[in-house]
Parts: C-alpha cells; structure tokens; sequence
C-alpha cells in the first residue's frame, strides 16, 4: 500500500466529565467553519463526519444539541526512510570510512486535525479530538478520502466517552 498512514495515526480525546453525553442526539457543523484546510478536504471530513455520526444513531439537525467545529494544522515532515550507503577502507593500522543516508519515497505531510465538540444550549466545549497522522505531500484525491475516512472512524470510536 503506497500511502495510507491513518492505520498508524494517533488520537487523543479529552472530555468533561460531568457532561452526560447520552442526552445528545444530534448535531451539525458551525456555519463557519475556519479550518485552515482546503474546501474540497473540508467536503471530505464532513462527509466523513456525516457518515459515521449517522451510522452511531446520531440525526443532523438545524437546531443541534452539538455543534462541531474543526481546524486542522499541517506541515511538511520529511521522509523518515532511507538507504544507507558506506564506504571504507581498512588498514593493518587503523581504517577510515564514510556513510550516508539517501531518502526513499516522497515528503509528507504531517496533519493534526482538531475536533470540537461543543454543547450547543450551554454554549461550551464538552469533547475534543486530535487526530495526529501523515499523508503523502501529493497524495490523490482516492488517498485522501481513504486518510480521512480513516482517521475521522478512529476519532468517533471514541464518542461518546465510556466514563
């Protein structure tokens, strides 16, 4: 498989632990949502989203009791894999050498993707995500999708909390 890193992404969740979280039954995005990401991976995390919120019983609504909001930060990660190469020379008193590493494979980019969870009556954070994972720098639009899907599944996995 040429790129899907979101097998090996990590999420990290914190919640409030006073908050029953079976009292929420449904939710929608913020109407502006500034990620910092482009519109067409915004189309793909809300679909996402939509998708497994919908398959946990969750309803959309234009009066939720959740709003999400997310916000991605990225940067380029330089590729964590390379040939080595050595060359040296030994003698009866002493030896010399020389080594390097050459990159294999494409740059990445590294994504941490945040979640907000917010009570949409009380106006206050009640859950937050962050989804940390890598994607290919030029990754198709397929891979994407993939990453996302991915990642977002791993996200919701853990919403609502098990206290």
């Amino acid at each position: 498989m040429p790129f899907l890193i979101a097998c090996g992404a990590t999420v990290a969740v914190d919640y409030d632990v006073a908050k029953d979280f079976s009292n929420y039954k449904t939710y929608d995005f913020y109407p502006t949502i500034d990620s910092g990401l482009s519109e067409l991976d915004e189309r793909r995390i809300e679909k996402a989203v939509d998708s497994i919120l919908r398959r946990n019983g969750f309803v959309k609504s234009q009066h939720p009791d959740l709003w999400i909001n997310y916000y991605g930060h990225e940067f380029l990660a330089p590729v964590r894999s390379t040939i080595g190469i050595g060359v040296g020379t030994g003698g009866s008193n002493g030896s010399v050498g020389v080594s390097g590493g050459i990159p294999v494979g494409t740059d990445e980019i590294q994504q941490l993707l945040t979640f907000d969870l917010v009570d949409a009556g009380a106006d206050e954070l009640v859950w937050q995500a962050v989804l940390d994972g890598r994607f290919k720098e030029y990754a198709s639009p397929n891979q994407k999708r993939k990453y996302y899907l991915n990642g977002i599944e791993k996200v919701f996995s853990k919403f609502p909390p098990k206290h």
